[in-house]
């Protein structure tokens, strides 16, 4: 099986943290970020240079840079895991429709595409992972989060329906659904608030991007190729 991952998204913490996990496991990176290209720089000075083939910036909840982002993979891609996103806060009635389309076009407009255009590869060769790294909300809903559960939740069905389309030709699509993690998009929460859900999770911790990272590691083991359709919740049993 190939050693080569597509990493959309691999900016953020959890997406860090999942290219540095496959490094060290000797897969060789195509990274793709949006904004924080310090955080790109800043991991390619911990890594071996040939453990990193490309790097690309697109902003995908445009159409046009999604499409830009297709035409700039020309190395063969063998996995591709999806750890971008976004989520917006705030009551449903006040979304404006643009937000609705960024949310969709970033969620799941750009992952229909990068995946349609990909997995011809992957059907010829009869192998290759497709990973998602999805939320919690998109089973289970949260207040004032509709939109980001909604797109969530289309990853989730998207996850299921592809499996069961490609399996015959030996490729998996699962996804990780990480519950409350210790990452930058849960700052905007009150101390107060983050005891809260302390509180009501089992475990009595948040998650760490780097579990999420070991999840995907070991979902693209060939071993786990059994594995296929399932939504794995990381949640501490919240």
């Amino acid at each position: 099986m190939g050693k080569n991952v597509l990493i959309i998204g691999a900016s953020g913490d959890i997406g860090i943290a999942i290219a540095k996990r496959l490094a060290e496991a000797g897969y060789h990176l195509i990274l793709h970020y949006n904004k924080n290209k310090e955080a790109i720089t800043a991991f390619r000075e911990t890594v071996d240079k040939e453990c990193i083939l490309t790097v690309h910036q697109a902003d995908l909840s445009s159409e046009a840079e999604t499409k830009k982002l297709l035409l700039q993979l020309t190395l063969p891609v063998d996995h591709i895991v999806f750890a971008s996103g976004s989520a917006h806060f705030g009551l449903f009635q006040d979304t404006t429709e643009q937000m609705m389309n960024d949310m969709l076009g970033l969620h799941v407009k750009a992952p229909w595409m990068i995946t349609k255009y990909l997995l011809s590869r992957m059907i010829r060769q009869q192998s290759g992972n497709i990973v998602f790294i999805t939320s919690i909300w998109g089973e289970q809903g949260a207040s004032n989060e509709v939109i980001y559960s909604s797109v969530k939740g289309a990853q989730n069905s998207f996850v299921k329906a592809l499996a069961k389309e490609v399996a015959p030709s030996g490729i998996s699509v699962n996804a990780v659904s990480p519950g409350y993690m210790d990452t930058k998009m849960n700052n905007h929460l009150e101390e107060q608030d983050k005891q809260a859900i302390l509180n009501e999770i089992p475990m009595k911790r948040s998650g760490k991007p780097s579990e999420v990272a070991h999840a995907v590691y070991f979902l693209l083991e060939s071993k786990s190729n059994y594995i296929q359709g399932e939504i794995i919740n990381m949640t501490g049993g919240w």
